[in-house]
C-alpha cells in the first residue's frame, strides 16, 4: 500500500469517527436542552407552592397552576382544604376507591375500578405517581409494600 493509499484510508476512518462524534454530540445536546427544561418546570412549580404556602389561598374549587405554558390542576395538603372536594375530579374518584376497599389496596386495583388496563406494563405508572402525591399530601396513607390505605 502507497503512502497516498495510507493517508487516504487514514483520512476516510477520521471522517467516519468526526461523523460519530457529530451524532453523539447532537443527543447530548438534545438530552442537555430536556434537563433544561425539566429544570425550568421544576423551579416555576417549586415557587408556585412557596406563593401558595405565604399566600393563605381560600379552599375552593380545584386550583389550576401554569406548568411549562400548559396549565395543570394542583393537589392540595389534606391540611389545606376542608374536604376532599377541593382534589380535582380523577384524585376524587381514586381516594373514594381506596376508602371504599375497607383495607389496603393495591394500585393495580384501583386501576381495575378506574377501567385502566392493568395487562400492559406502565401503563399504572401514572397512576401510581397520583396515589403518591396523595399519599404525600396527607389524603392516603402508602404503606411498605407499596399499598394504600385512608388517613383517618
Amino acid at each position: 500500500m502507497s503512502s497516498l493509499e495510507r493517508i487516504a484510508a487514514r483520512r476516510a476512518e477520521l471522517d467516519q469517527l468526526a461523523e460519530a462524534l457529530a451524532k453523539r454530540l447532537a443527543e447530548v445536546d438534545a438530552e442537555r436542552e430536556e434537563l433544561a427544561v425539566a429544570e425550568r418546570v421544576l423551579r416555576r412549580l417549586y415557587e408556585q407552592e412557596a406563593e401558595d404556602a405565604t399566600g393563605g389561598q381560600d379552599a375552593g374549587p380545584p386550583q389550576r397552576v401554569q406548568v411549562a405554558g400548559r396549565s395543570v390542576l394542583k393537589v392540595p395538603h389534606r391540611s389545606e382544604v376542608p374536604d376532599a372536594s377541593a382534589l380535582p375530579g380523577d384524585y376524587q374518584r381514586m381516594l373514594k376507591i381506596v376508602q371504599a376497599a375497607g383495607g389496603p389496596v393495591m394500585v393495580k386495583d384501583v386501576g381495575a375500578e378506574l377501567r385502566i388496563d392493568t395487562s400492559v406494563p406502565g401503563r399504572l405508572e401514572p397512576l401510581r405517581g397520583k396515589l403518591s402525591k396523595l399519599a404525600g399530601r396527607g389524603w392516603l396513607h402508602k404503606l411498605p409494600n407499596g399499598t394504600f390505605t385512608r388517613r383517618p
